[in-house]
């Protein structure tokens, strides 16, 4: 993409509605826009991250075995009367009346629904395990929304929900979501830390939140250090297999938010020097809650024994526009946005620091239709400006590599090569720089491990 042909609103101020680092980032590299408390709309870059971090969620629940589909926004009020959570819910709950009388809402979550889908197509315990999954807009109507996309009041979310003949299965389900987990916030170059969780307004027994530490985060956080060196369960991992001791070796070790801690408790488990106190951002939840949406619903199935018995049920939330923000805050700096490439916009900025230099520009044109071939998502910054400000363009929006064609280099055959994250800066010769930063780039992209 060729920047002077591109919508990319960047803003030189920062804005005075932000008050936390991503907001004040993604306002001013131009991701989003407020249209209304809580409301935002996601310009050409930030749509495009977005877009990315769909990709990796769905590539995840897909090798988990989930199903994709698509459920529609507004909801029957119905279908919430029928398990019991219709007045329960609270002001944060649009309610809606079309021009026929009917109670509609707009769907903070999809547990209702979900289980009217299911009802209404399947019957025999041969059918399961299943787990069906959409990625969809929804609203909750915060009292006061904050923290740009962080805490808005419409957001894009994966809820996903299994549907198993009894809980030793459900929970099995459940531990493939929890490991499917782990993956997909590597990917995103993120340690998330589960730890045991509040069910709230969803229900049931059994929750783990993902937590990534942030200086800006919402909830102090308590844990061993060594959940932040464990590898992930590898590409191969096996989703049919047992998988209880990846989420044992996982939740064995202590974590908890500030209003669950048991001070004693830390204390006893974990070594001085492995004490963690920080902050952290929640990112994704997990829930069992067994009978609580099929049995008031009539969401059953016949088992071996010819006996209709309710399903047991689980549901697996990630907000992709909170996301990105948990990214921005665990991966920044004074100058702007460090992204992982697996994430980024674009893996690559080219940056013509002399615009009017003919030679420049042809080994620009050149080297812009290779990087392409290649395979790497380039931004080619070919405006008619100052060097300065392209620099500062790229480190804002965060492009992971940059690479530099200036005169001086061009006289020795040679382009320069800098590392937005440690800012290392090396030079490489012109016939070899696009199979050079592709074999930087390529193992980054995080999609095999």
């Amino acid at each position: 993409m060729r920047l002077s042909r591109y919508f990319l609103p960047v803003l030189k101020e920062t804005p005075k509605e932000a008050e936390i680092v991503s907001h004040r980032l993604m306002l001013r590299a131009g991701m989003i826009k407020q249209e209304a408390s809580g409301l935002y709309a996601w310009l050409p870059l930030g749509y495009k991250v977005l877009r990315k971090v769909q990709a990796i969620i769905e590539q995840e629940q897909d090798r988990a075995g989930a199903h994709e589909m698509l459920m529609p926004t507004l909801q029957p009020a119905d279908l919430w009367r029928e398990s019991g959570r219709y007045d329960d819910y609270g002001k944060e709950m649009l309610r809606v009346e079309d021009r026929h009388g009917r109670d509609l809402l707009y769907g903070p979550t999809n547990e209702e629904m979900i289980t009217s889908v299911f009802r209404a197509n399947v019957k025999s315990y041969k059918d399961l395990p299943l787990n069906l999954y959409h990625i969809q807009w929804k609203f909750r109507d915060e009292i006061r929304p904050r923290f740009g996309t962080m805490r808005s009041r419409e957001f894009l979310m994966k809820d996903a929900y299994s549907f198993d003949l009894d809980k030793e299965n459900s929970i099995k389900a459940y531990n493939r979501m929890f490991v499917a987990y782990l993956r997909t916030y590597k990917r995103m170059g993120l340690t998330a830390i589960p730890m045991q969780a509040e069910t709230g307004p969803i229900g049931g027994d059994l929750s783990h939140e993902f937590i990534v530490l942030a200086d800006t985060g919402e909830s102090g956080v308590f844990c061993d250090s060594a959940l932040l060196d464990k590898p992930i369960p590898s590409i191969d991992v096996d989703y049919d297999g047992d998988l209880s001791p990846i989420v044992d070796e996982w939740t064995s070790l202590y974590a908890a938010t500030e209003d669950m801690i048991e001070m004693d408790k830390f204390e006893a488990d974990v070594p001085e020097e492995r004490r963690i106190a920080a902050r952290g951002i929640e990112v994704g939840q997990v829930f069992y809650f067994g009978e609580k949406y099929s049995e008031p619903m009539g969401a059953k199935v016949t088992n071996a024994d010819g006996e209709e018995v309710a399903v047991h049920m689980g549901s697996y939330g990630i907000g992709l526009t909170r996301l990105l923000p948990a990214i921005i805050e665990a991966s920044h700096d004074d100058d702007g946005i460090i992204w992982p490439v697996s994430v980024a916009p674009f893996e690559l900025g080219l940056i013509n620091l002399k615009a009017g230099d003919e030679t420049c520009v042809e080994t620009c044109q050149k080297l812009y239709g290779e990087l392409k071939s290649a395979g790497i998502d380039v931004l080619y910054d070919d405006r008619d400006m100052g060097a300065g400000g392209k620099f500062a363009t790229a480190d804002l929006i965060g492009l992971p590599f940059q690479m530099i064609v200036g005169p001086r280099g061009l006289k020795n055959g040679e382009v320069e090569i800098k590392d937005r994250k440690t800012g290392e800066r090396s030079t490489v010769l012109i016939e070899a720089a696009a199979e050079h930063i592709r074999a930087i780039i390529e193992p980054l992209r995080l999609d095999t491990i």
